[in-house]
């Protein structure tokens, strides 16, 4: 009963404080945008502490000293749920995260996505979504700030392999046009945060932040080395949230 009454308390603070944001964040879409993206961190901040204190959902970052001291870099990231998403400009400084072009026409929220860059894909044709994806990519470059990419193209389940959700081509194409180095970002929070789920676990969420794989390789080569270490480190972190879960 407790959880349950923890987890209405969560949805009510949770969409009562993205209201709120999305009405103050809308006029401060005229400021400048330094100004702006300190405003939607503040957003991101509080979601972690409505998290934090109401359903006791914490995380966790390892290897920060693997992110690149200064310039853009490409983020290959696991995407278990909604919850890694609004963690990302926690983890990046103003990230610019790939997502599809029908969440810019949501109200307020959509207005305020586009207001931070991200990079909206049209999924109409492969072809289509790769030249979006490559321009915006040159774009973000261009303005030296991080690009995340979740490199399955959709949301995955903790025991989902490769084999059923494969990695696709539009993080090579980003790679290859840009020369950038990647960052594979590991993670274990589909064990507390599933998809589309109404009930959420306390615990601890592991985020890893892997060495980079570095520009110049054969696309082949970039895919299935990011691959290996992300599904391995992934995995690692979901058995070190199980082990702790039943401690």
């Amino acid at each position: 009963m407790i959880i349950f009454i923890r987890q209405i308390l969560f949805n009510i603070a949770f969409y009562g404080a993205t209201t709120i944001f999305c009405f103050v964040l809308t006029p401060a879409m005229l400021l400048p945008r330094p100004i702006f993206i300190i405003g939607l961190n503040s957003y991101f901040k509080s979601v972690h502490l409505i998290e934090k204190y109401v359903l006791g959902l914490d995380f966790e970052v390892r290897g920060k000293e693997n992110i690149p001291a200064s310039g853009s870099f490409i983020v290959a990231a696991k995407h278990y749920s909604a919850y890694e998403t609004m963690k990302l400009h926690l983890l990046f400084y103003d990230p610019a995260i790939i997502m599809k072009k029908e969440l810019s026409r949501i109200p307020l929220w959509g207005w305020l996505a586009m207001k931070a860059k991200m990079i909206f894909i049209d999924r109409g044709s492969r072809e289509i979504a790769l030249n979006s994806i490559v321009a915006g990519a040159k774009r973000v470059e261009a303005e030296g700030r991080p690009l995340v990419i979740f490199p399955q193209g959709t949301r995955v389940a903790i025991d989902d392999t490769p084999e059923r959700k494969p990695y696709k081509g539009g993080i090579i194409r980003m790679y290859e046009a840009t020369n950038q180095p990647i960052l594979p970002l590991a993670m274990n929070s589909g064990l507390f945060w599933k998809k589309n789920a109404f009930f959420k676990k306390p615990g601890k969420v592991i985020f890893e932040i892997l060495p980079p794989i570095p520009p110049g390789l054969s696309g082949a080569d970039a895919l299935a080395q990011l691959q290996n270490v992300l599904e391995t480190k992934s995995n690692e972190l979901v058995a070190i949230g199980l082990k702790d879960m039943a401690s």
